[in-house]
């Protein structure tokens, strides 16, 4: 009899095509799946919390999926994580809810960037953070990331996923922090638009290093996006990871 079944995924997103299966790129999806049908799964698609990006990274994206299992929830786990790439495991699985689905039982989403202040490339880094030079002042990349606080529309950061979807956004949760040679930009909310994060750290940079000021920045989030038009990067994908992403507790049953 089949159950259904929560895990908690981590991936290094350098080599894929981003989370969702498409054609013959290496997706994250694709290979999880592959997994899945070694060991009986049989459903035609899992379910995903979101889709990350090519190259972004995630030490808390959820997926969800049917199965018949006789054995125990560890001895799942690791059959999973026997048949996955080196660079994708199954940190955590759990028994959920029949209803459970990881992108619509969603009440927030955790996000970290990561930045580095270096004149010369760091192999050991360059991996996962996007390096700058000059470096810029952590106060005021702190005091930027308090402006994205509350519920904007936040068209200038990013597109919706769906056509004319909506373009407001609530931020629960918006700092930036040092962690020795990192900056980490961490933030919350309770969805995000395609490309926002990144698009978020691009402005901020941008206000830090004095080629934006902070009062068109604010602006942009009041409904005049025009004020940031100008600015039209974002950051590169490697250094973001998605960290959490949260659920009500009535939505599933961790068991394990």
């Amino acid at each position: 009899m089949k159950a259904h079944y929560q895990v908690i995924l981590a991936y290094d997103g350098t080599h894929f095509a981003g989370f969702q299966r498409q054609g013959r790129a290496r997706t994250v999806q694709g290979v999880v799946e592959s997994a899945l049908r070694q060991i009986g799964w049989d459903e035609r698609s899992l379910l995903a919390a979101g889709r990350t990006d090519t190259g972004v990274h995630a030490a808390g994206q959820v997926i969800a999926f049917s199965l018949d299992w006789a054995h125990s929830l560890q001895d799942l786990r690791n059959a999973l994580n026997a048949y996955l790439p080196e660079d994708v495991a199954a940190r955590s699985l759990a028994f959920a809810n029949p209803d459970f689905h990881p992108r619509f039982s969603a009440t927030a989403r955790r996000y970290q960037y990561h930045l580095t202040c270096q004149p010369a490339r760091d192999p050991l880094l360059e991996r996962f953070t996007w390096r700058i030079w000059p470096p810029v002042e952590l106060p005021l990349l702190q005091e930027a990331a308090g402006c994205f606080l509350g519920t904007h529309d936040f068209s200038a950061y990013g597109t919706p996923p769906r056509a004319a979807g909506s373009t407001e956004r609530t931020v629960s949760h918006s700092t930036w922090w040092s962690d020795k040679e990192q900056l980490v930009f961490d933030v919350t909310a309770n969805a995000f638009l395609y490309h926002m994060v990144r698009r978020m750290v691009f402005i901020q940079v941008a206000v830090a290093r004095g080629k934006l000021p902070l009062a068109a920045f604010q602006a942009s989030l009041l409904g005049k996006p025009e004020c940031i038009s100008s600015l039209t990067g974002i950051a590169p994908a490697q250094g973001l990871v998605l960290v959490e992403v949260e659920y009500p507790p009535e939505t599933n049953n961790m068991v394990g």
